[in-house]
């Protein structure tokens, strides 16, 4: 039996050789939001290393925006540029290049004023964000716009929309942080209102050849929350809205959360958004072995196996996965006399 692990797959136009997604990961390694050397030899190595998608870091749209001072942006022309060697280095050895668009929100810990929904920190430990105005609002939607607009000619061909681990567009989504009483706040058809405008302008300004996804947090893990039941009108919401995949992670927006981390533990997200509203998904979450991602996919829990901290351990794993699962795998040929053949 073909290992589907190993199996092509097609998302509009853009065919991923296999379905080992590189998950984006913060490398805190950029100045003024550039990307460099260090970014070039992490993403081409796994490239390299055999991943059918490999993403960018959470990347800002706005100075403001990012999670530290060592992120990546792409509120420049020069980011852009910076990005077009990258992004031609993981094409050439083919993977595709996708890049994830954020906004931190009240969990920046750069040295502007955070924004957020209300004027409620994340903990102790961050200052009090600014309530965002509706001007505010309008303005985000339009660096994630302008955002797009350079993602698309540094070469990109797929974007991930940030609404995940507490930050910005999250923020909107959980009551934790969200508590507005106007038509941004309040309900949940309030709460989606901001994320879902951000998500149509993505999907309408990116090429209609070309993948839209967006990470999620489909718990809060705590009580009165953000939960799995409101991430599946969500997901309605985003597929209604033309995303192609529900990147399914979980928690960040409470420091008292209380998260029963496991092998594979928050593949039932992805498991429950798939079989109940018919959209791709991807798992997530300490998913190491290459049986347990093949099962995974097996079982229709999900189409697309996200790998974060493994590959950060093992830059090469979709190599030997292929090995283990009996695929076929292309080395690059500049390893051609190390391919594992035992």
């Amino acid at each position: 039996m073909s290992s589907l692990l190993f199996s092509p797959l097609k998302i509009r136009d853009v065919v991923f050789r296999n379905r080992v997604f590189v998950s984006p990961m913060c490398q805190y390694s950029a100045k003024d939001g550039l990307p460099n050397a260090w970014h070039l030899v992490h993403l081409g190595s796994r490239a390299v290393g055999g991943a059918g998608l490999v993403m960018v870091e959470a990347s800002a749209v706005c100075p403001d925006g990012r999670i530290s001072d060592g992120d990546t942006g792409i509120w420049n022309d020069d980011q852009k540029e910076a990005f077009k060697p990258i992004v031609q280095f993981l094409k050439s050895h083919g993977s595709v290049p996708g890049i994830q668009l954020a906004h931190a929100g009240r969990k920046a810990a750069t040295e502007g004023q955070a924004i957020a929904p209300s004027a409620v920190a994340f903990s102790a430990k961050y200052s009090v964000p600014k309530a965002m105005t509706e001007s505010d609002m309008d303005q985000l939607v339009a660096q994630f716009a302008r955002a797009v607009e350079r993602s698309r000619d540094a070469g990109f061909e797929l974007i991930e929309i940030h609404m995940a681990h507490g930050y910005l567009l999250h923020e909107f989504l959980s009551p934790l942080s969200n508590q507005r009483t106007d038509h941004y706040g309040g309900s949940l058809e309030n709460r989606m209102r901001l994320p879902l405008r951000v998500a149509q302008s993505v999907r309408e300004l990116w090429p209609k050849t070309l993948p839209v996804f967006v990470r999620i947090s489909a718990s809060d893990w705590v009580a009165n929350a953000w939960d799995l039941e409101q991430s599946l009108i969500f997901a309605r919401e985003l597929k209604m809205k033309d995303i192609d995949l529900i990147d399914c992670s979980s928690g960040g927006s409470s420091p008292d959360a209380q998260i029963p981390e496991g092998p594979a533990y928050q593949v039932p997200f992805a498991a429950a958004i798939r079989k109940e509203t018919g959209v791709r998904t991807g798992a997530v979450g300490k998913i190491t072995d290459a049986v347990q991602a093949e099962e995974i996919l097996r079982s229709g829990k999900a189409d697309v196996i996200f790998i974060g901290r493994e590959s950060l351990r093992h830059p090469y794993w979709p190599l030997h996965a292929a090995r283990t699962l009996g695929a076929d795998s292309v080395w690059p040929r500049q390893y051609l006399r190390a391919p594992i053949t035992e």
